[in-house]
């Protein structure tokens, strides 16, 4: 049998990035931390916490600490059933990794249902939509949302719906740079509005009707911030890809305007959990397929 005050340790210290967090965490000193991680490396024959500013788990310490949450679950869901029989079991952290634009929409409304009927904790990680499976492949979270419909190896999948883009800028800066059309030349020359380096929903745009030109290499901004991203495209720095459920209002009072009406992006999104964790994460998919229903497009 596993060490479980050791795989509580582990936990702690890749959660919170360091040795003393952890133990401020769990209410022990950073000795004691230390003590029980290196009891448990030597019980399974493998380094499991890489040191560094953060401390970060190996392959295998992230395998464990999927397996922690996966215990801290099932004996939630019995403390919950049998309140006199665990009282002191901890409360789950789910560790997720969602896209921004999602998190923006409807996945805040998979949250609140979720978190309104339980005590459970989330700790999310953002990413781009096409890069959140990594982070489930790596163990590094228990659930994503993601836009792979491939198969993830050790994990279910369900398709939640499509999410629909639209280009979008300004009205000035639509006649800026747009007033002889949209064409790969003029849009060789118009700034882009991109989230992260990970952001590629502009060029897939181009790609699908056609529009990039052949070795350009458009300016782009740079903006993490869903409500900056927005703004930005508002006040003519750039155009970018929006998600329709985001802007509606933007584009009924006409400062925002697409670029090309009628040729959207659609993207296929899904939620992913590892298999072994279905039966303790069954009532949180329930959560996000409900919210999906509501705000995507149907598949």
């Amino acid at each position: 049998m596993l060490d479980y005050p050791g795989l509580e340790a582990l936990a702690a210290v890749v959660r919170e990035g360091s040795f003393e967090r952890a133990a401020r965490r769990l209410h022990v000193t950073s000795s004691a931390v230390s003590q029980r991680v290196k009891q448990l490396e030597e019980r399974v024959g493998q380094v499991l916490i890489l040191r560094g500013t953060p401390c970060t788990g190996t392959d295998a310490g992230k395998r464990l600490c999927l397996h922690a949450e996966q215990v801290a679950l099932l004996e939630n869901e019995l403390r919950r059933s049998n309140p006199d029989l665990m009282t002191d079991a901890p409360i789950p952290t789910l560790k997720l990794a969602v896209n921004a634009d999602s998190l923006s929409t409807w996945f805040m409304d998979a949250m609140a249902e979720f978190t309104s009927a339980g005590n459970e904790l989330l700790d999310l990680r953002i990413d781009d939509q096409d890069h959140t499976a990594q982070r489930l492949k790596e163990g590094e979270v228990i659930g994503a949302v993601t836009a792979t419909g491939t198969t993830i190896t050790g994990c279910n999948t369900w398709p939640l719906g499509t999410m629909r883009y639209v280009a979008a800028a300004s009205p000035r800066f639509v006649e800026q740079y747009f007033e002889g059309g949209v064409t790969p030349a003029t849009l060789a020359l118009a700034p882009i509005m991109t989230y992260d380096r990970n952001d590629k929903l502009q060029d897939r745009w181009m790609h699908q009707y056609q529009l990039a030109a052949p070795r350009s290499a458009p300016p782009r901004h740079f903006i993490p911030s869903n409500y900056g991203y927005v703004r930005a495209c508002e006040v003519g720095m750039g155009w970018g890809m929006h998600p329709t459920v985001l802007i509606e209002q933007q584009l009924a009072q006409g400062t925002l305007v697409e670029l090309l009406p009628r040729k959207p992006l659609d993207v296929p999104m899904y939620w992913a959990h590892p298999r072994s964790a279905q039966a303790s994460l069954e009532r949180l998919t329930q959560c996000v397929m409900a919210a999906a229903k509501r705000w995507l497009e149907a598949v």
